[in-house]
């Protein structure tokens, strides 16, 4: 398997992982607000590693 493989599979499990986050974010706004806060916080974590990725691969 090739790096440039590895690095399409890895960012595309991130990105799954960031949206997953997100939409379990914005649904438990109002209900429960501290998983609101720590799906966001974990997506924007998972972000800035997209980022990285995403200058390496440049």
């Amino acid at each position: 398997m090739s790096r440039i493989h590895q690095l399409q599979t890895y960012s595309k499990h991130l990105k799954d992982s960031y949206f997953k986050l997100l939409e379990k974010s914005n649904s438990y706004r109002f209900i429960d607000e501290t998983i609101s806060d720590f799906a966001a916080y974990k997506a924007m974590r998972i972000l800035e590693k997209l980022n990285k990725l995403n200058y390496l691969q440049r």
